[in-house]
């Protein structure tokens, strides 16, 4: 029986899930988006969400409370901002719940859930051959396409969009004319 079992095990004991989940969100919060299995997106996807609503409330018990599931950590991507000590360690850089707080958390301020989406890929990991998909925050519409060709939704928006521009520019120019 299964009540009362909540999310996946990925063959997994606690402290590795939780390690797994930990670093799923960092590198989501540190690229913007992951590429990663279907199964790891699902059980990510609300642990990324609930860190995403701690950051809109911004208060000092939400930054605890993220820094606690997430272990803060220095975010590498930027060689320009990393201060380096004598012997070449990592001092200090851009640290990733200041990032999550003042760059994500008033992006989403006005928005009530629904932060991330999962974008199903058109390739399967060689391994095992699960199916990939992209994990990114919701409003990055203007980056690249995902899969290689346009959207059929987006497509059909724009022809709809375009015929009602033309609808409307012939019934405007028909008044003038009379």
């Amino acid at each position: 029986m299964r009540h009362r079992v909540y999310g996946r095990k990925f063959s997994m004991d606690t402290e590795q899930r939780r390690a797994m989940f930990r670093n799923l969100a960092a590198g989501f919060f540190e690229h913007g988006q992951i590429t990663t299995t279907l199964p790891k997106a699902k059980a990510v996807q609300p642990f990324i969400e609930k860190i995403i609503t701690l950051a809109k409330r911004g208060d000092l018990h939400a930054r605890r409370r993220t820094v606690a599931l997430l272990r803060d950590r220095i975010m590498c991507d930027d060689e320009s901002k990393i201060e380096r000590d004598r012997y070449g360690e990592v001092r200090k850089g851009p640290k990733l719940v200041r990032h999550i707080f003042e760059n994500v958390g008033p992006r989403f301020a006005d928005r009530q859930g629904g932060y991330t989406r999962i974008v199903r890929l058109a390739r399967h990991r060689i391994g095992d051959g699960s199916p990939l998909v992209l994990l990114q925050m919701v409003g990055d519409e203007s980056g690249p396409e995902i899969g290689g060709r346009r959207s059929t939704r987006r497509l059909a928006k724009e022809r709809r969009r375009a015929f009602a521009e033309k609808s409307r520019a012939k019934t405007q120019a028909a008044p003038a004319a009379e």
